[in-house]
């Protein structure tokens, strides 16, 4: 896949296991979702307990196991963000960003980035708003992103 903003595709990523099968050495399912529930209340993101998983309790991937996705177990434990993941580590990003301008305010790579950022919001924004998991009246901008 492209990148969005570069003419360019990318190489670098994290490989997935080979295998979609569930492997021999897993704990039980009960237990993994026990630990996601567990982990969910803890407030942490669905990305974070999945390298959880993975790092601590060897689990390659949740979905050859359960059947379910790791957010799939969360909403149906009432474990619910108010945006999605991808959408708030934007917002975040471009908060960041945001802040480091406001102190170094000629500094103008980051004023392209942080436009560059905003578009994605954007984008990603009116996919969450078709789709149905963010408000159709929420909306990004950078003064009210300051004040949250």
């Amino acid at each position: 896949m492209a990148r969005t903003h570069a003419h360019t595709h990318g190489k670098s990523h994290s490989i997935r296991p080979t295998s979609k099968n569930a492997p021999s050495w897993t704990i039980e399912s009960e237990e993994i979702i026990k630990t996601i529930v567990d982990f969910g209340k803890d407030g942490m993101s669905a990305s974070e307990i999945g390298l959880r998983l993975r790092d601590e309790f060897a689990v390659p991937l949740v979905k050859p196991i359960i059947g379910k996705t790791i957010t799939q177990i969360l909403v149906e434990n009432d474990i619910k963000r108010d945006m999605p993941e991808d959408l708030e580590k934007l917002v975040r990003k471009a908060l960041g960003l945001q802040k480091h301008l406001n102190v170094h305010n000629s500094d103008k790579r980051n004023v392209r980035s942080l436009e560059l950022i905003e578009s994605k919001i954007h984008r990603i924004s009116r996919y969450y708003k078709r789709v149905g998991k963010v408000s159709i009246d929420w909306k990004y901008k950078s003064v009210i992103a300051k004040l949250e």
